[in-house]
């Protein structure tokens, strides 16, 4: 399974992937963010899905943004661009992958900014080649393994969330999900974007990097747990302790 992670603020952007890549007993790394870098045009994209699938659709794109990259002025045009790609590999390989008993599931998560875009965008691309854009009502989106991480986000992301808080959210979704998911874990590279920057930044975390901050958000999560006011309970509990003594007697 996957952790892909994007997450879109007034501020810019936040992409958060893991790397490990499962196969039987097979547990082996893989980075599995993409980023393009060039003069007005930053991109990341991040997938997940069959890796064969991934790496063939990426190929394709490079080759095309190489050969005309100022074709691409806005966001949606290289995403369009994207998703003819992914049709092409399932023309070329659905048949025989269905075959064999394979699922054509690229499921793809592109952001970034390009010249003519008035601010940075983020979009999700599915299977088909079809894609929605993501905003102010959903600022963030996940694929691959996305149940355990979607509480704390949420809860804290809103339009004006800081890139800082943002990235804070980002890890503690992923580090949820790793400590729920097997096929879920470290190391992770992290994108980050500023809107109207054209400078895109990756970093890569490894476990001892971020133990720390697994320990303090654990820490702080079961303090505030216990902390919260009981009251409420009160009644239950005492008709409970009442229930039980009843049954002692009895």
């Amino acid at each position: 399974m996957t952790y892909c992670l994007g997450i879109k603020v007034q501020k810019g952007l936040v992409a958060v992937a893991d790397t490990r890549i499962t196969s039987g007993t097979d547990v082996t790394t893989k980075k599995k963010i993409y980023t393009f870098q060039k003069d007005n045009c930053s991109l990341f994209i991040m997938t997940s899905g069959l890796r064969s699938v991934r790496d063939k659709a990426i190929v394709y794109f490079q080759e095309v943004l190489e050969e005309g990259i100022d074709d691409y002025n806005k966001m949606f045009k290289a995403v369009n661009a994207f998703g003819e790609q992914v049709k092409r590999v399932a023309e070329e390989d659905r048949e025989s992958l269905e075959h064999a008993g394979f699922k054509f599931n690229l499921n793809t998560i592109i952001g970034g900014q390009l010249r003519d875009d008035e601010e940075h965008k983020l979009f999700l691309l599915y299977p088909e080649g079809n894609w929605v854009e993501l905003g102010e009502g959903a600022p963030y989106v996940i694929i691959g393994n996305a149940a355990q991480g979607k509480a704390i986000l949420n809860r804290v992301l809103k339009k004006n969330t800081s890139l800082k808080l943002a990235l804070k959210a980002a890890f503690v979704s992923f580090d949820s999900t790793r400590i729920s998911a097997a096929d879920v874990d470290f190391p992770i590279d992290v994108a980050l974007y500023k809107n109207n920057s054209f400078d895109l930044v990756e970093y890569h975390y490894e476990e001892e990097d971020l133990n720390q901050v697994s320990t303090q958000w654990d820490k702080a999560l079961k303090s505030a747990l216990k902390n919260i006011s009981n009251h409420w309970m009160d009644s239950a509990l005492i008709k409970l302790n009442k229930t039980a003594k009843k049954r002692k007697k009895a």
